[in-house]
């Protein structure tokens, strides 16, 4: 019988990834599904199971099915990490998505690079309700999560070890709404940024153009320097919206609310702005009077 190498740790910090608004493809990072659950982490040692939360609460008799099939699995000890879906509580019944193992049968793993712990994870055979999280190969997978209705993909870099931290080495990218929305002013720029900082922006309602929020992300250098050329040319002294509450008071700048803009965002807030917005580019194929705000049907 092997003697295992080293002792399982108690516990190891999960890692977490970083939103994003930046949408790429690159042959270094790897896109997975972005599930809508809660974070597990299921600690097997012999045929004893724990499983626990990202902050460490028991959450074992919560999943009594998913601990059994941890517990039948053919490895002595292990440590993973995945996202439960589904029915849980006293109905006793969950999907467990394995997305990485962090230590294996005396061994531990986080300092290994993702490949390897992929590699790793493929070679041990899950039976539901536990099954393992496979890579997307699809060239614009964010396109994919939105069209099909999941909260998003989360990118790893594919050389990237298990950090127990919030990471840069996995990215958030959560599907975006889009629509269209007028430039009622802008803020001044900070440190090495030219132009302007960020556009504040409203749609019509009736008669009143209402604020909708700040967008001060999805600009380049070019772009900054023409909006904030054009913006000049249609100065006002006050601002346009309708109701000034919320509107930042320092370093802004008004206009007529003649420009459109599209913008992409997670979603509306309980107070109507815009959650994570970005700018996708400038319209020039719509009238600034038929900006309302879209409310899904």
């Amino acid at each position: 019988m092997n003697r295992l190498r080293a002792t399982m740790p108690e516990w190891l910090e999960p890692m977490a990834a970083t939103l994003t608004s930046d949408r790429f493809s690159d042959p270094n990072w790897t896109f997975e599904r972005k599930l809508d659950g809660i974070r597990l982490l299921a600690y097997k040692s012999g045929d004893s199971v724990q499983l626990w939360s990202r902050n460490r609460l028991s959450l074992t008799a919560s999943y009594p099915a998913v601990a059994r099939a941890i517990s039948a699995l053919p490895v002595a000890e292990a440590i993973f990490d995945g996202e439960a879906t589904g029915a849980w509580g006293r109905q006793g019944s969950a999907d467990y998505h394995v997305f990485d193992v962090l230590w294996l049968d005396g061994e531990l793993l986080t300092s290994r690079p993702l490949t390897e712990r992929r590699r790793r994870l493929a070679s041990i055979s899950f039976r539901s309700p536990v099954a393992r999280v496979e890579p997307l190969d699809d060239d614009r997978p964010w396109e994919r999560a939105c069209r099909e209705g999941w909260e998003g993909v989360i990118a790893k870099r594919l050389d990237s070890p298990y950090e127990h931290r919030r990471s840069k080495s996995w990215l958030k990218m959560k599907c975006e709404a889009s629509q269209e929305l007028v430039i009622g002013g802008f803020t001044d720029p900070q440190g090495a940024r030219v132009g302007l900082g960020s556009l504040l922006v409203g749609y019509f309602d009736g008669g009143d153009f209402v604020y909708a929020g700040k967008v001060g992300t999805g600009f380049d250098t070019a772009l900054l320097t023409d909006l904030r050329r054009r913006l000049d040319a249609i100065a006002r002294p006050a601002p346009p919206f309708a109701k000034t509450k919320g509107l930042p008071r320092l370093h802004a700048h008004w206009v007529k609310p003649v420009l459109v803009v599209q913008v992409a965002f997670t979603e509306w807030t309980v107070h109507g702005k815009l959650r994570h917005p970005r700018l996708l580019g400038i319209r020039k194929d719509k009238s600034a009077r038929d900006v309302v705000r879209e409310r899904p049907s």
